[in-house]
Parts: C-alpha cells; structure tokens; sequence
C-alpha cells in the first residue's frame, strides 16, 4: 500500500514539475500516467466530450513526435484538461510558450517536422510504389550536397549513400524530396547518378512532397552493401532558410553540405538539432563559411533518431 501511495505522489510531483516548465509532450505524458488512464480511455472520453482524436494521435502527442496544431487538435488539447483534471489552460499555455520561443528557429521551410504534417500524402505516395519507408535497407553512409542559386531557391540535391540490406531480394530505394513551401514538385525531375536508374516519379502538389524509385538492376541479399548515387534539381520555391535530414533509426555517418551561389551569400550559418519533430531546437552551433568554396558543412560520425540540419541568415 506504501509502494502505491509512494508511487502516486512521484508521479504528482512530476505532473506539477512538468506543467510548471514544460514542454507539452512531457506535461501530457505526466498528466496521462498521474491519472493512470490508457489511451483508448482517454480516446473515449474525448469523443464523449464530442472531440475526435485517434489513439495513435494522442501517442505521437506524448511522446513528442507530433504537435496539436489544429483547430480540431486545439479543441482536444482543452477537452484533456478538463478530462485529466489539469487547471484551465495549463496545456494551451505549454503549446503557446513553445511557439513563442521556437517561433523564429521551427522548421518551417523544407522541414522534417513540415514531412511528418505531410505524412498522409508521403504514406499513400509510398504505398502506391508498394514500398515501406526503409525500404528494407540499413544506411550505413549518406553524403548530400545542396546547392543554394542565384535567387536564393533550394537549386538542387545530391545524394550518395551506402546500404546494407536486412532482407533478401532487395531491388530498390525510394528517396523523398521535400520542396520549400511554394514549390512545383511536377516541374522537378530526378537523375540517377551512380549504380541505379530512375524509375517511377511521383508527387503531391499541396505539400510538395515527391518520391522517385532508385532501380539498382541487381537483387541485393541479406547482408549485401550497395553504393548509389542520384540528384534532383529543383528551384521551384522562393529564398531557401535551411535543410534538414529527418532520420526515423539511429545509424551510420551523414555528411551534409550546402553551396552558395556566389551572388547569393548569407550573412551566418549554423547547424542543429532535434530530439524530435515536436522538440525545441539545440546542438546550435556557428559553421564558418568557406570564401573560396562558397559553402559549410557539418559531420555525424553516427546520425541518431531525430533532426539534423544547418540553417543560414541572409541580410
């Protein structure tokens, strides 16, 4: 009974820590396990409250790889308090202190968190291919460049990885290219490179999300490693602001580098990351621009679950 009591009042003492300080993901979480209600509970009492939310939803909630942001998702977020028994507010107030402080640094161009938003479109572009996201292939290295033109636009990308396969009969990889807002996806095209072909190219206009299959002409064992490499040129969008890798598993090295076009230079670089796509950024850190070269990089010696990006300023 003393274990019970004893384990009640640390989870109340980390409900009121969270709700003081945040941030959302960790105060929901805190509230949900305090009052010790499953997910499905708390699915059912939301639709009595006349609000539809759905269990996977509210998982990506607490666990802050996806934020409610939507009238309909604003609506739950103050049907929760009242079903947790939080104070009015206290979850709003969490989700607006967040917006306020990140406001200036969130993704908010060709993001990791904007392709989660998307996800819908990504998931039905993927499934038309017949493909999962990883494809069934381990990266063990992934080089790419970007190349930033005279108009400030994301110009192009090129990608060069190396894979290893965790299943057999392995035939192919399918890349996702995620455009700046304002971009025309139909008027990009992908070029195979390196050991691979391009197959079939799709695309979703509204959020500028395109996935193009890579055919390696070659069935891969598991175990086998591969080296491809392929680009897509873009320059449909307006000023470009960052680049970010979302990255679903920890892994093997990424090596990210962005080149300016030289009557396009920015005032300061800067690379990231996050913990998720919810998460507040840190890992800040200035990236000299090279003068002869126009261009900064950054190296993961081994990428984790999460964002990585280098973002720049333009005067």
């Amino acid at each position: 009974m003393r274990h019970g009591t004893q384990h009640a009042d640390v989870a109340a003492a980390e409900l009121e820590t969270a709700l003081r300080g945040g941030p959302f993901h960790v105060a929901l979480r805190a509230a949900i396990t305090a009052r010790g209600l499953p997910l499905q509970r708390v699915q059912h009492h939301l639709t009595r409250h006349g609000v539809k939310v759905g269990v996977t939803s509210l998982s990506y909630w607490q666990q802050g790889a996806r934020r409610p942001q939507r009238a309909e998702s604003l609506r739950a977020v103050r049907a929760l308090e009242e079903i947790l028994q939080l104070p009015d507010e206290s979850l709003i107030r969490l989700l607006t202190t967040a917006d306020e402080q990140t406001g200036a640094d969130r993704p908010a161009t060709r993001s990791y968190r904007s392709l989660v938003e998307a996800s819908g479109a990504l998931e039905k572009l993927l499934a038309e291919l017949d493909s999962p996201l990883d494809g069934g292939l381990l990266v063990l290295g992934h080089h790419e460049r970007v190349r930033i033109g005279a108009r400030r636009e994301l110009l192009s990308r090129d990608s060069q990885h190396i894979v290893r396969a965790h299943s057999d009969g392995i035939d192919r990889y399918v890349a996702v290219h995620h455009g700046d807002p304002g971009c025309a996806p139909e008027h990009m095209s992908v070029h195979a490179l390196e050991n691979c072909r391009t197959g079939r190219v799709l695309w979703h206009h509204e959020t500028g999300v395109l996935v193009a299959e890579l055919l390696f002409d070659t069935r891969l064992r598991t175990g086998d490693t591969f080296l491809f490499r392929y680009g897509v040129e873009d320059g449909t969008a307006g000023a470009s602001s960052e680049y970010v890798r979302g990255f679903g598993l920890s892994g093997g090295q990424y090596a990210l580098e962005v080149r300016f076009a030289e009557a396009a230079l920015p005032v300061r670089c800067h690379r990231f990351s996050q913990h998720s796509a919810a998460a507040p950024r840190g890992g800040r850190r200035e990236l000299a621009l090279s003068g002869r070269h126009r261009s900064v990089h950054m190296v993961e010696q081994r990428v984790r679950s999460g964002i990585v990006g280098i973002g720049w300023e333009w005067e």
